[in-house]
């Protein structure tokens, strides 16, 4: 069995894996890359594998940096099958189409053609096919099963069999229990297992710090009279944020003040969300049984159109407003912060992942001035992060969950992270577990 590291191996984004077994070519994952923009040039390369070899592609979960190029496969002679549970195949859908939109602005800017346009993604969707988690399905030689990873809401880790071997692709596995979707399944027994390590050198607050600390912030921010901003991504980040502050609304936790969800994309994702209720944890389905909603309480407004989000201008402070994108890569978020980033009353809270050259990133490491829509803005908020926000695992949870088969596995790669992150686990692996880990080359290949 050949493995092949086209993506994420040395880097955060853009997952990519292909797995070989006699003629037969499958794919993990087909990623776009990310880093100070939504796109990285490298996403206009031609692929390095024959798009029109590969029999099927298994989708881990529906973030763009594990979906992103699978229209431009499509398009480059892709006709086998695409499998993901029900959940992520909605989600995609929406995700690809919002992409394309944002996309083709990067194609004008970089002067480049456009990686793909709707009709592709329209046709991937067709040869898409649903599995649920711990039901077998065969292509070829292989043997593959999806498992809960905890990430988001139909994220899954995957195992793969073939030739006598097994081997497990992480995905993105989450940082547990999630709010909504609860933990992730134990790992399987494995002989080889590819391991996100996005946060591998970091530890998390704990789950329920982290309630406790949205509420602080909130309050703070409320008695200045300022206004909070809260990047967010549109799948999982927004509905968890949402989800605990009904709690905070619901038990007179918080002042009362206007909460904007100021995302399109968010909004349609979240709608997406109730059709997908038997993946949510008991108390998740309760309270959306008892409520008919989980995500909806005294002074929310979700901005679905344009003059609605320039409205939120005229509501005065304080106020509350989650906005993508999650790394203010672009997306409406940009304009409240443009606005109010110079305003000392107010707050920016980062809750998620930020990648290197982002405008997040370069706030988060103290830029004193940025440059938004080409303007100079000062930054005198106040700068805050929540990392027990991230829907990713922290060290010491990718640790135990390598664990419990510490004596079976022979070998871990790590990727999806940057190098830093990727060797501080592979030193944790080695030492705490004494396992064999290595940190994979990009492009690499290797028999196993």
């Amino acid at each position: 069995m050949k493995l092949s590291f086209y993506g994420g191996a040395k880097s955060v984004t853009g997952a990519n894996y292909l797995l070989e077994s006699g003629n037969v070519k499958i794919l993990i994952d087909c990623g776009l890359r990310q880093g100070s923009g939504f796109c990285e040039l490298g996403n206009w390369d031609e692929f390095s594998y024959n798009p029109k070899e590969i029999a099927a592609v298994f989708v881990t979960h529906s973030h763009i940096d594990h979906i992103g190029r699978l229209p431009k496969l499509y398009k480059e002679g892709f006709r086998g099958e695409v499998y993901s549970t029900p959940p992520t195949r909605d989600f995609a859908e929406v995700m690809l189409l919002d992409s394309d939109n944002i996309l083709e602005q990067e194609s004008k800017r970089c002067k480049k053609p456009s990686i793909y346009n709707q009709e592709d993604v329209y046709n991937l969707v067709r040869l898409w096919k649903t599995v649920e988690y711990h039901r077998t399905i065969e292509v070829g030689p292989f043997k593959i099963t999806f498992y809960n990873a905890g990430h988001i809401l139909g994220s899954a880790f995957i195992l793969i069999e073939a030739e006598g071997k097994k081997i497990v692709f992480s995905g993105d596995l989450g940082n547990s229990p999630a709010p909504i979707i609860g933990d992730k399944d134990n790992l399987p027994e494995t002989d080889y297992c590819l391991i996100e390590s996005t946060y591998g050198g970091r530890i998390h607050e704990d789950l329920p710090k982290r309630k406790e600390l949205i509420e602080d912030i909130i309050e703070e921010t409320a008695k200045k009279g300022g206004v909070l901003m809260i990047p967010a991504f549109a799948m999982e980040r927004t509905q968890d944020l949402l989800y605990e502050i009904d709690s905070l609304v619901e038990n007179g936790r918080i002042p009362s003040v206007p909460v904007f969800l100021d995302s399109p994309l968010a909004i349609k994702l979240t709608e997406i969300y109730k059709t997908h209720d038997k993946y949510f944890i008991p108390e998740a389905r309760e309270h959306l049984m008892k409520e008919g909603h989980i995500f909806k309480f005294k002074g929310l407004k979700m901005t679905m159109r344009t003059e609605e989000s320039i409205a939120i201008n005229d509501v005065p402070a304080p106020k509350v407003i989650i906005a993508g994108s999650g790394m203010m890569h672009g997306g409406r978020i940009l304009h409240h912060v443009k606005r109010y980033l110079s305003d000392n009353k107010s707050t920016l809270l980062i809750v998620g992942y930020q990648g290197k050259g982002s405008l997040g990133r370069r706030i988060l490491d103290g830029e004193s001035i940025v440059k938004i829509h080409r303007e100079e803005v000062q930054v005198k908020a106040r700068i805050e992060a929540i990392g027990g926000y991230s829907a990713h695992a922290d060290q010491p949870q990718l640790i135990d969950w390598l664990r419990q088969m510490r004596k079976r596995l022979k070998k871990v790669f790590t990727v999806q992270g940057e190098e830093d992150q990727a060797n501080a686990l592979i030193n944790k692996i080695q030492d705490e577990l004494a396992i064999e880990a290595e940190l994979p080359e990009p492009n690499q290949e290797m028999m196993l």
